[in-house]
């Protein structure tokens, strides 16, 4: 057996409650050669909990060590994650049983690893007891843990606030994607942004400690490129684990990633550009391996909210938030956009069982209408839900049929489209479903388009707008050398109502206050290229959200209002919550 090691990953700070938090890393045996692991030696994880010295604190009721051994799988590429506060000790060797951690507190945890002989082959596996019993005694090997390098195996968290007392007053969050990987030299400015990002998890300027970051996407580009071009294209695991190891190992970054909890989702770049489903034909290798690396390094500490699907749920502070896959469950047709689908297939029947996650999303909606009333419900969507780009949008050549409308108007281009444009029928049945049950304070998280903006969806009926209201935040992206090719902000609609923009999206039937049809239309603002991450601060007492854009270097960046003006910061107003 080796002594204690330093992870060659993480540790990443993952999906956290109130009263528990999932730690990851990734290890490295001696005889590993990248994708190539050691048969003969397997890897475990110790984690323990530290006091602003560095000292391994002590449980008061059983005099042991706050300290945990945890398995790293060979299966997921020698990574693993601990659940502090829920899980016990692997086999339950002699640590102390897993009690919940404290509300709103801060916790720091020390995290290393080290690697055991095993003369099993492949084909068999120790069980947790009997692979604890060949370890050492964790109060032997936790005081290990003090002399290791705390930039290299420390991780600092504050958990979530105990739900049970409301929404919170305040509420600050960051949310980003897109890191182009860079070039040549170039690699250190993909990883300048998230020293910023970092700097976001400390008071600054009497602005409060922001609680968490969502990463929507795009975290490595699989194709540096072009997917139709072999040079730069990661298409074997070897080169997927390389993309994860130069992201999640630049300092700026494995910085951020252990000091706050960190949500992932994917996006196209995570298998390759502009992925669907029905590449599957042509490209099932390409997808497995791309998917394994991605729930290696990313779906394994996020919340596990539907078993191994990679879409998921958490609130903090007591607002609820819900994040879509839109890659994995992406079916288009060739046959035109009638049966294109974003968010899986809709279900046949009402067999519980096999819920889509469009079903799922859905009730969830009504649900957190249900029992929070106006509190806001943030949805997390890669791909933007508002603004269209201008040439998928609507049209009104259609304006006098609603259903022709929204199949065939730009039919062409939202067929080639990579966004909601090509999936009306889903992003209909959204805001159908806002509408029937009166769902409010709805904001949609985007990515993807290297352009940050804001839109506010307006729900309008004969009588003029109703009180409805729900937005898009899009902030992208971290970084993109680009801005020529990409992201141009006259490149999206700004005004759905305008002639020459046109993009209402009609829905059916009558509100509950008896309302004629409804269609929806949208303004948008406040657009930048600029590399940039976004601050969204909820406040209780005024009834709004404040976004705010951050450049590279953690500048605030000014954009227009829906005035017009420039400011450094917009305020969405939102309808009252309790």
């Amino acid at each position: 057996m080796s002594g204690l090691r330093t992870p060659q990953l993480g540790p990443i700070v993952g999906h956290t409650a109130h009263d528990r938090c999932r730690i990851w890393v990734r290890a490295r045996a001696s005889r590993d050669e990248g994708t190539q692991l050691g048969a003969e030696m397997r890897t475990l994880g110790m984690l323990g909990v530290v006091d602003r010295r560095g000292k391994v604190q002590v449980d008061e009721a059983t005099g042991l060590p706050c300290a945990y051994y945890f398995r790293l799988h060979r299966e997921f590429d020698r990574t693993g994650t601990f659940v502090l506060g829920q899980e016990p000790s692997l086999g339950g060797l002699d640590g102390p049983e897993p009690s919940p951690l404290s509300p709103d507190t801060e916790y720091r945890v020390r995290v290393a690893t080290l690697t055991v002989d095993d003369p099993l082959p492949d084909a068999e596996s120790l069980d947790d007891s009997d692979l604890a019993s060949r370890l050492p005694a964790l109060a032997q090997m936790a005081p290990l843990l003090e002399s290791l390098d705390p930039t290299e195996c420390e991780a600092r968290f504050r958990t979530f606030p105990d739900p049970a007392a409301g929404p919170a007053d305040e509420l600050s969050f960051l949310i980003g994607s897109c890191r182009y990987p860079g070039l040549l030299w170039k690699v250190k400015e993909a990883d300048r942004i998230f020293g910023p990002m970092a700097g976001q998890m400390r008071r600054q300027g009497g602005r409060t400690p922001a609680r968490f970051t969502l990463l929507m996407g795009d975290q490595i580009y699989a194709d540096k490129f072009n997917r139709h071009l072999p040079l730069g294209r990661a298409d074997t695991f070897d080169e997927m684990q390389a993309r994860y190891h130069e992201a999640f190992g630049a300092p700026n970054m494995r910085s951020l990633l252990s000091q706050c909890p960190v949500y992932m989702i994917l996006d196209d770049h995570e298998i390759e550009d502009n992925w669907s489903q029905d590449r599957l034909r042509d490209n099932h290798h390409l997808f497995n391996i791309a998917i394994g690396a991605y729930m290696s390094y990313q779906w394994s500490h996020g919340p596990r909210s539907f078993g191994r699907r990679l879409f998921y749920r958490f609130e903090c502070g007591g607002y609820p938030f819900f994040v879509v896959d839109t890659r994995t469950q992406r079916y288009r047709q060739r046959a035109g956009l009638g049966d294109n689908h974003l968010l899986g297939r809709p279900s046949l029947d009402a067999d519980p069982a096999h819920k889509s996650q469009l079903d799922r999303l859905l009730e969830w909606l009504s649900h957190q209408q249900a029992q929070r009333g106006n509190v806001p419900k943030f949805l997390v969507t890669a791909s933007v839900f508002a603004p269209s780009p201008i040439d998928e949008r609507l049209g009104n050549e259609l304006r006098d049929d609603p259903e022709r409308r929204v199949l065939e108007a730009n039919l062409e281009k939202r067929e080639a489209s990579d966004s909601w444009p090509a999936y009306p029928r889903t992003r209909r049945a959204i805001l159908q479903h806002l509408h029937d049950h009166g769902i409010q304070n709805v904001v949609f998280l985007s990515g993807d388009v290297h352009c940050a903006n804001i839109a506010r969806l307006r729900f309008e009926t004969e009588a003029g707008e109703s009180d409805l209201v729900a937005y898009d935040v899009t902030s992208s992206a971290l970084y993109w050398p680009f801005p020529f090719a990409d992201g141009d902000p006259n490149g999206f609609v700004h005004d759905s109502r305008a002639d020459d923009q046109y993009d209402g999206f009609p829905l059916a039937g009558s509100d509950a206050n008896g309302q004629g049809a409804t269609e929806v239309h949208y303004r948008a603002w406040g657009f930048s290229q600029k590399d940039n991450f976004c601050r969204l601060e909820l406040d209780k007492a005024r009834q709004r959200l404040r976004v705010r854009v951050f450049d590279a270097h953690g500048q605030p960046v000014t954009v227009s209002d829906a005035e017009g003006r420039m400011v450094e910061h917009n305020d969405l107003p939102l309808a009252p919550w309790d």
